[in-house]
């Protein structure tokens, strides 16, 4: 096996071009997400944003995370709140996604239901209701891990996905054979 010196001088074959923050952006982009509506009660009000900067953390216990920007509105009352909705959106809330990215349409409202205490979208593919647990800072960004303490999921035939800075959906949601999945599943569990 080669040895990696880590101090050693890069060759002109290591050196890595430099980018800007648009270059890294749109990078990242490239990978696709869900699209989800963050949502947390501060001074008698519901407030929410959307995001696509959410995944699961833990199975035990049962943690996500979301990541919010330092000068988003929402990550002052993150903190306040101590505790946050997550929404996952269907293809059909493209509205919903919108109107928390503030660009609300004249003709639609979201409308929130309670989670165990928790504002959650009505009818989103997956509810999750979350007690804040910890915060990490990440830059210009903190990441927001949440106990799941409910969660309440609904038939969601096509997730509202984003990629490459638009929404986008499943060309064909059938792409794999279940047995497919399993294997996967059964292949990398270690991994997991």
């Amino acid at each position: 096996m080669p040895v990696i010196e880590l101090n050693s001088p890069a060759s002109a074959a290591d050196e890595v071009p430099a980018f800007d923050l648009r270059t890294f952006r749109n990078a990242m982009g490239q990978f696709a997400t869900g699209v989800v509506v963050i949502s947390a009660e501060f001074e008698g009000h519901t407030h929410a944003m959307t995001a696509n900067a959410f995944m699961s953390g833990s199975l035990e216990p049962p943690l996500v995370l979301v990541s919010v920007a330092c000068t988003a509105k929402m990550h002052d009352r993150l903190r306040q709140a101590r505790a946050f909705g997550i929404s996952v959106l269907m293809q059909e809330q493209l509205f919903v996604s919108n109107h928390f990215a503030g660009k609300p349409s004249p003709d639609k409202a979201p409308r929130f239901e309670r989670l165990n205490g928790q504002s959650v979208i009505e009818g989103a593919a997956v509810q999750v209701a979350t007690k804040l647990r910890h915060e990490y800072a990440c830059g210009d960004h903190t990441l927001f891990v949440g106990q799941v303490t409910a969660l309440k999921t609904h038939l969601a035939p096509k997730p509202l996905l984003f990629h490459s800075g638009k929404y986008a959906h499943l060309a064909n949601h059938e792409t794999l054979a279940p047995e497919s999945m399993e294997s996967f599943w059964a292949n990398n569990e270690l991994w997991w």
